[in-house]
């Protein structure tokens, strides 16, 4: 079996990337999602409501590869606004667990100097393992 495109039903097709990418292995790589709905529009442009978005972006293509949130094992993300990301912790741990339960996986932030997609705060990559 090659490895297989995910792609969450009901989104816009992804250009030029993969929403995710399944191997025959179970390992799932989720690519870099960002703040927007599944029509890939911008509903906030708040730090909180893209960071909820992108993770429930996460799960969705999690779900569409017969996943769950325990199944997550990394997340990388990339934020604009190092002073924000630190003085919203409270509001972020709230949403995180709203949207990923009380799994914590590996995790890394990076601060970056901008996004391709110029209304993007923050982007997250996940690789998960489905067993």
């Amino acid at each position: 079996m090659a490895h297989q495109i995910i792609q969450p039903e009901g989104w816009a097709p992804a250009k030029g990337y993969a929403n995710g990418v399944l191997s025959k292995h179970g390992h799932l790589y989720v690519g870099g999602q960002i703040g927007w709905n599944a029509d890939q529009v911008f509903e906030t442009h708040d730090f909180i409501g893209q960071m909820e978005q992108t993770l429930r972006n996460i799960m969705d293509v999690v779900e569409a590869a017969g996943g769950r949130a325990e199944h997550i094992t990394r997340l990388t993300w990339y934020v604009t606004d190092k002073k924000e990301y630190l003085a919203r912790q409270g509001e972020i741990g709230a949403v995180y667990r709203k949207v990923m339960g009380r799994h914590f996986p590996a995790m890394a932030m990076v601060v970056v100097a901008g996004l391709v997609e110029d209304d993007a705060l923050l982007e997250i990559e996940a690789t998960a393992v489905i067993d």
